[in-house]
């Protein structure tokens, strides 16, 4: 048997600098920064447990409401971006 995953939209946020409380508070994470020359990351509660975003991360929200950071290289093998 084969079988091929079901194509679902899901929204998506990548974390950088720039944004970095925006993205914290739309996935309800808490935002790490020690110090102004430290690069943010962002503590997320998932269905798996507490998971750290560090910086460039994509956090996607997904078909539940749930939360979960994917790195640059996963996400650009897993996902096609549809729309900025």
């Amino acid at each position: 048997m084969r079988a091929r995953k079901k194509p679902v939209e899901v929204e998506v946020m990548q974390l950088l600098d720039s944004n970095a409380p925006i993205v914290a508070n739309w996935c309800k994470g808490l935002l790490l920064k020690r110090d102004d020359n430290a690069e943010p990351s962002i503590q997320i509660m998932t269905l798996e447990g507490v998971m750290t975003a560090r910086l460039r991360d994509y956090i996607i929200r997904g078909v539940h409401g749930e939360f979960y950071p994917c790195a640059p290289a996963i996400f650009e093998k897993t996902y096609e971006v549809i729309e900025e």
